[in-house]
């Protein structure tokens, strides 16, 4: 029995999620970064974020800090193009929303321009300004709290947040901070399952988990980490579902053996030249030197 919903489903709004979450229907989010991976995702989640993980997914650098706004544009106009009917939210890359206002804005309208509906960006109590600034030129903000990975070098690296006292309550309170400051979702990674539980009883938008316990209002994960195209450590919070790397190389792998062997292509993937064509192509001859020049 297929899972997949219906393809003429309506597109997935902000107000529809967040009824969804009024309703504790579970929401759920993954990555895409490209059209492939895109229409993997579209009939099966809600929202399609496309990450500046792409820096670590796609890219091969140690973490997001280099991705740019260039880079960003590139990746969010292919996903576009496929007009998912999910929920479509661009990450601001690192020193996209840091310089001014003005910058923040041209960057943040650039990806609506683009086709997103919302655009995330990381951080607390510093990014209400910002925050606000978005809010008033009608462009949506989801949130993001806990281990904020374009702060690694600030956190000593990708560790869980909010396990000490104080850390737990600045936290909960820039949770509720952004909240008022008009962000329709937050994201809650790297941070204790009770933390994130109380953040989630306590605000009235939904919080979407990643490394940060069952309670939220739903679940995202990076999409090669589901499909296990990642190699290497992985998270303790990810859950892969099937070895992908390894059934693709496989796969890839029958393919060179049988182009080795002379099996690929067969007949059925070639063409063929109509009887007429064949018989000139057969019979000809190259010309001599000689004849070269009257042929021209």
């Amino acid at each position: 029995m297929s899972h997949l919903p219906p393809p003429d489903r309506p597109a997935t709004t902000i107000p529809l999620l967040q009824q969804w979450a009024r309703d504790s229907r579970r929401l759920v989010m993954t990555t895409a970064y490209d059209a492939v991976t895109a229409r993997l995702a579209d009939p099966i989640v809600d929202m399609i974020l496309v990450g500046d993980s792409v820096g670590n997914v796609c890219l091969g650098f140690d973490n997001t800090l280099p991705v740019s706004m260039a880079m960003m544009n590139h990746h969010l106009e292919a996903v576009a193009r496929t007009r998912p009917r999910a929920l479509l939210v661009a990450d601001m890359p690192y020193l996209s929303y840091h310089l001014s206002p003005e910058e923040t804005l041209r960057n943040a309208g650039g990806f609506l321009q683009r086709g997103a509906a919302a655009v995330k960006l990381e951080g607390g109590a510093k990014r209400l300004a910002i925050v606000r600034a978005l809010i008033d030129c009608e462009i949506p903000v989801m949130g993001h709290l806990g281990l904020t990975p374009q702060s690694v070098h600030a956190m000593g690296g990708f560790k869980v947040q909010g396990r000490g006292t104080h850390d737990a309550v600045q936290i909960l309170e820039d949770a509720h901070r952004l909240q008022e400051a008009g962000c329709f979702a937050l994201v809650l990674e790297g941070i204790p399952s009770e933390l994130a539980a109380k953040i989630t009883q306590t605000l009235s938008i939904p919080t979407i988990g990643i490394g940060a316990g069952p309670h939220c209002s739903g679940q995202v994960l990076v999409l090669h980490d589901v499909l296990g195209l990642t190699q290497g450590h992985r998270p303790k919070f990810v859950r892969t579902y099937v070895d992908g790397f390894d059934l693709l190389q496989q796969a890839l792998s029958h393919w060179a053996e049988d182009v080795r062997r002379s099996v690929f292509p067969s007949a059925a993937e070639s063409y063929s030249l109509p009887a007429a064509s064949q018989k000139a192509v057969c019979t000809w001859v190259k010309p001599q030197s000689g004849d070269q020049s009257e042929a021209r």
